[in-house]
């Protein structure tokens, strides 16, 4: 079986491949038989650049390779090394409330991310407001190279809390940069989205935020904006900027050639905030989230919180029309991209896709590097009247019942893989197997040697030992399920030691976020507790 299913994925991927080239990636020319990358029919080839491998995993690199001969691809992988690759990037927080120390609405989240580009190009954040209320949780896929999602990540959750506060509160923030005296904390980051690559720059970044609250200061509103105004013009303020920082003069030229890459590459986002019972979903792209909801008969079903923009949405392909001249109507989309080119039809930064022909002309020619800094100038066919892409988010928003179990974040890499049905399904699996383990030690006497056995047994069948993280094991049967959906370990290893030039081909990156909830605690606001 494990030569089969690697002489399928080597032999069926050749026939696919129009142009690649070994190392990193950013605009691709191949067209997969998934039809699952963002950007695609560009100019020219990205240069060859030396990159590691294995996209953060120290793992990977080992086991997989850049070969595409048959003799060189091996399944080297057991299933020890399988689940020391799939939990690399877990993490997993027992949330309390900071002030009271007593479980709130949200119970406890679970996080992991695999990659497939290299470096990854997927990013993740949670954190919680510290002068206001409220858990903010966020999905951020980038194309085109991570420069971007790795700025929104960073940056996003901070205008949504400036919007929610108080004038007051903003009156200390100003009065603080005035005085030259530290700033109140704004956000306690409970997964940050890795090491930032703009500490040169977070000056900037600042400038523009203090820019932004300085403005709702003159709004003279007590109360701050309301959740929903707050993720509306978060979400398109933030892209403003990124737009904005990279049109001005730059003496540095890390500052200038980072604003560069994060304007000229992109990023789809999906981000929650909880605050007591009250949901709100902000999502720009085809990220996504849903609800496991549990009927008070034990019947499981799924709520989906978000529409992925994209070709196959009636209502955006409308939007898009309604926007443009009625003579794009045949060109807008094409082959079920955005000018042929974009999958996503809301995204940060892609400002190809949003400035005038004039504009990108006017700041490529500032002396930028930009085949070193892998930027591609290209102008799409049909391109006559841009912005012809929008950072606007859609708000959703839902009041937590008891019956809310869980909601589970992700980018389109998971969805690519399974369906809304199949995450509930498997997170309520996950649930289950939690519980009978919980059971099974409280029923059954401490006894080493029993245990040790069972291990053993459990060892020697092949099985691989039971994911502790929802996250891992939705990552798991995304890309180890068959079309039955059932896990097959010789195509799980076979996805995970695909070469580095050929795993792009078959899986995205995948990165998914569990947030539980707190029945009971949720129950007593109903009950006025």
């Amino acid at each position: 079986m494990s030569s089969t299913v690697s002489y399928w994925i080597l032999n069926s991927t050749r026939s696919s491949i129009a142009t690649l080239q070994r190392g990193r990636r950013l605009y691709s020319r191949c067209v997969s038989h998934r039809n699952k990358f963002k950007w695609r029919l560009f100019s020219r080839v990205p240069p060859t650049l030396n990159s590691s491998p294995c996209g953060g995993f120290t793992l990977c690199k080992v086991y997989r390779h850049t070969s595409t001969e048959e003799d060189d691809f091996h399944l080297q992988l057991s299933p020890e090394q399988i689940n020391e690759v799939l939990r690399a990037g877990e993490s997993a927080h027992r949330i309390l409330d900071l002030e009271s120390r007593v479980p709130n609405s949200v119970l406890q989240f679970e996080s992991n991310q695999l990659a497939a580009n290299s470096p990854v190009e997927d990013r993740r954040g949670v954190a919680s407001c510290l002068q206001t209320s409220g858990l903010m949780f966020g999905i951020f896929d980038g194309h085109g190279g991570h420069a971007c999602a790795q700025a929104v990540s960073e940056r996003l959750f901070y205008y949504v809390a400036v919007s929610l506060m108080s004038h007051q509160t903003l009156e200390h923030m100003e009065g603080a940069v005035e005085s030259m005296k530290p700033l109140l904390p704004i956000l306690h980051w409970l997964k940050h989205p890795g090491d930032s690559i703009y500490k040169d720059v977070t000056s900037v970044h600042l400038d523009h935020l203090r820019v932004y609250w300085q403005e709702l200061l003159d709004l003279h509103m007590e109360m701050g904006l309301s959740i929903e105004e707050a993720l509306m013009y978060s979400f398109q303020r933030l892209d403003s900027d990124i737009s904005l920082e990279i049109q001005a003069p730059l003496e540095d030229e890390v500052t200038r050639n980072l604003s560069l890459q994060v304007a000229f590459s992109g990023a789809t986002a999906c981000m929650a905030h909880v605050d007591g019972i009250h949901l709100h979903v902000a999502n720009a792209g085809d990220c996504r989230a849903i609800l496991g909801v549990q009927e008070d008969n034990g019947m499981w079903s799924c709520l989906p919180l978000t529409r992925d923009h994209n070709a196959w949405n009636q209502a955006e392909l409308s939007r898009l029309k309604r926007e443009h001249p009625e003579s794009e109507d045949r060109t807008i989309i094409m082959e079920d991209r955005l000018l042929g080119v974009l999958m996503p039809c809301r995204a940060f930064g892609d400002v190809q896709l949003k400035w005038s022909k004039e504009l990108q002309h006017s700041v490529l020619e500032r002396g930028f590097n930009t085949e070193a800094l892998n930027i591609y100038q290209f102008t799409p066919s049909h391109y006559y009247t841009p912005p012809y892409l929008t950072a606007e988010p859609e708000v959703t928003y839902h009041r937590l019942r008891p019956q809310d179990k869980f909601l589970v974040l992700a980018s389109d890499g998971l969805w690519d893989m399974l369906s809304n049905e199949d995450v509930v399904r498997l997170v309520v699996g996950h649930l289950a197997e939690a519980d009978r383990h919980k059971t099974d030690l409280a029923q059954r006497p401490a006894n080493l040697r029993l245990m040790q056995s069972l291990l053993l047994q459990r060892k020697a069948s092949g099985l691989h030992e039971a994911d502790q993280n929802a996250a891992t094991r939705l990552i798991r049967h995304a890309i180890g399920s068959n079309e039955y959906g059932e896990m097959e370990p010789e195509r799980l290893a076979a996805m995970l030691t695909l070469p580095e030039d050929l795993a792009r081909m078959y899986r995205d990156d995948i990165t998914v976020t569990v947030v539980y909830f707190n029945s009971e605690s949720i129950g007593a606001y109903y009950k006025g507790g």
